[in-house]
């Protein structure tokens, strides 16, 4: 049996699966003395064949697809990104039942926001730069009207990524999802 060529088929498979854009992150190992099993190299009269199992769950795709309300979902690939650094706030619950500038009913257990200048209607994904974590809005109202803020979440957006729970503000990315 030829290792050589067995060694020059499985770098071939990798760089394959790298220009796939596939991700197979590394398994960590929970016992040392396990051993892992070996890829199988058969050579036949016509071609030298490696195989082994690939844990199709843990391979991951580079274009994301977040579920939004478990109905809707949203190709990441689309986002543009707006502003980096940008501080957001949430809407006091007095605001609740009031109509926006949209003419939309305001709810705080909705993923609404308020931007000063996106149109009404367009989505959002707002991410906080402290955690990673994002939330992906509609644009319903206008505001906020304090110069040092740039958007104005509602309150269950913005407690679903907030990491200080008591905090009134954070820093976030927002990224406008193109249709």
């Amino acid at each position: 049996m030829n290792h050589k060529l067995a060694i020059l088929f499985i770098s071939m498979l990798s760089s394959l699966m790298l220009s796939n854009n596939l991700y197979i992150p590394q398994q960590k190992e929970k016992n040392k003395e396990k051993k892992e099993k070996p890829i199988e190299v058969k050579e036949t009269k016509e071609k030298v064949v490696a195989t082994t199992k690939i844990d199709t769950s843990k391979i991951k795709l580079k274009n994301i697809v977040a579920e939004v309300d478990s109905l809707k979902t949203i190709d990441l690939a689309k986002l543009k990104l707006y502003k980096k650094n940008a501080h957001a706030s949430y809407y006091a619950d007095k605001f609740n039942g009031r109509k926006t500038a949209s003419g939309a009913i305001f709810s705080n257990n909705k993923y609404t926001a308020a931007h000063k200048k996106l149109p009404f209607g367009t989505k959002v994904k707002v991410t906080n730069e402290s955690n990673g974590k994002f939330v992906i809005v509609e644009v319903t109202d206008r505001g906020p009207f304090t110069k040092a803020r740039e958007i104005d979440l509602s309150k269950k957006a913005f407690m679903d990524i907030v990491t200080n729970k008591s905090s009134g503000t954070m820093i976030v990315t927002i990224e406008v999802i193109e249709k």
